[in-house]
C-alpha cells in the first residue's frame, strides 16, 4: 500500500494550483472590454442607475477588494451572485453540471469504443493496408476542428438522414441519450484520433516485449497474449494521455455545447462572457479547473494500479 501514499499528500498540491487559477481567471475576466452594469441595463440606462448596479454588485470597489470578497464567498461555500440570472452562481452551476458531465462521459465512451479496436487492428497488421488506413484517418481526425465536425454531423445525421435531433438536451433519459449522440461523437472523433495513435504505439511495443514472448513460450494463444498482456500494458501511458485530453475536452465543451445548444456549463460560460457576468465566468472556470485536477488525480491512481512498478 506504500505505492498509494501519494493520495494523502497530493491534495495539498492542489491548493496553490487552484489559488493561482482563481487569480488568473479573476484578472482576465475583468480585462474583457465592457461594463457589466451598462450591458445589464441597456444603452439608455441613466448614470444613476448604472452607479446603483455597480455598487450593488461591488463593481466599483478596487480589484484587490473584489478578489478578497470572491475568496470570502468561496470560504463560505458560495461563488457570489450572478448579475444576469440574479441567483447564486454555485446554485446556477449545479443546474448545468449534468449536461456537461453526460456529454464528456458520452464522448470518452465513444472515443474508447473507436480507438481500442482500431488501434488493435493497426498494431496487429503493422505495415499493412489496414495499418496505413488507420494511421491516415487518425492523423486527419486530429486536424478537424470541433465546430466543423459538429456542423457536418448535423447536416448528415439530422438534416439529410433525419436520424438524430439537431440540438438541445431532451427530457427523458432516452431522449437525452439521443440528443447527446451527435455532440458526443463530435468529441469522440477528435479524442479517438489521439488515443488510437498512443494505443497503437503501446501495442506494437507490447507485442515484442519479454512478457508477450514468455507467454507465447508457455503455449498461450496469440489472441490471449494480445488481450491479456499487450493491451493492459499499452493502457498505462494512454490513461494519462486520456486524462490530459479530458481536461482539454472539459474546456472544449464550450464550443460543442454552443454548436448543439446543449444547456451545460460551456454554454453558460459563453453567455456569461457576452453579458460580462464576472461571477458566472469565474465560477465556471474554477469548476473546470477543479474537474481537470481531480481527473488527473484519478488518472495517477489508475496508472499506479495498472503498473506496480510505478511510484508517484
Amino acid at each position: 500500500m506504500h505505492r498509494y501514499r501519494f493520495i494523502l499528500f497530493r491534495p495539498l498540491q492542489f491548493i496553490p494550483v487552484l489559488f493561482g487559477i482563481s487569480i488568473i481567471t479573476f484578472v482576465l475576466v475583468r480585462l474583457i472590454p465592457g461594463d457589466p452594469a451598462r450591458i445589464l441595463l441597456g444603452t439608455r440606462a441613466t448614470p444613476t442607475a448604472i452607479a446603483k448596479i455597480r455598487a450593488q454588485y461591488g463593481l466599483d470597489d478596487p480589484m484587490w477588494m473584489q478578489y478578497l470578497y470572491f475568496l470570502k464567498n468561496l470560504a463560505a461555500g458560495e461563488m457570489g451572485k450572478s448579475t444576469l440570472y440574479k441567483i447564486d452562481v454555485l446554485r446556477l452551476i449545479a443546474t448545468r453540471i449534468e449536461p456537461t458531465l453526460a456529454l464528456v462521459v458520452m464522448g470518452v465512451v465513444l472515443a474508447l469504443l473507436i480507438a481500442v479496436p482500431f488501434a488493435a487492428l493497426s498494431a496487429r497488421r503493422q505495415g499493412g493496408l489496414a495499418d496505413h488506413g488507420v494511421r491516415l484517418v487518425s492523423t486527419a481526425g486530429i486536424g478537424f476542428p470541433s465546430f466543423w465536425l459538429g456542423a457536418m454531423l448535423i447536416l448528415l445525421f439530422s438534416i439529410r438522414l433525419d436520424w438524430l435531433p439537431v440540438s438541445g438536451y431532451g427530457e427523458t433519459p432516452v431522449d437525452k441519450l439521443q440528443h447527446l449522440i451527435l455532440p458526443g461523437l463530435t468529441i469522440a472523433l477528435s479524442l479517438s484520433a489521439v488515443l488510437t495513435r498512443s494505443l497503437r504505439a503501446g501495442m506494437i511495443a507490447g507485442l515484442s516485449s519479454d512478457v508477450a514472448t514468455a507467454a507465447r513460450a508457455r503455449g498461450m494463444p496469440e489472441n490471449t497474449v494480445f488481450w491479456r498482456h499487450v493491451v493492459p500494458n499499452a493502457l498505462v501511458p494512454t490513461v494519462n494521455l486520456l486524462a490530459v485530453n479530458i481536461g482539454w475536452l472539459i474546456g472544449g465543451t464550450v464550443v460543442v455545447e454552443s454548436v448543439f445548444a446543449v444547456p451545460g456549463l460551456g454554454q453558460l460560460m459563453v453567455r456569461g462572457i457576452f453579458s460580462r457576468d464576472y461571477m458566472v465566468v469565474q465560477g465556471v472556470a474554477l469548476t473546470f479547473a477543479v474537474a481537470t485536477v481531480l481527473i488527473n488525480f484519478a488518472a495517477d491512481i489508475i496508472t499506479v494500479a495498472l503498473d506496480p512498478r510505478i511510484k508517484l
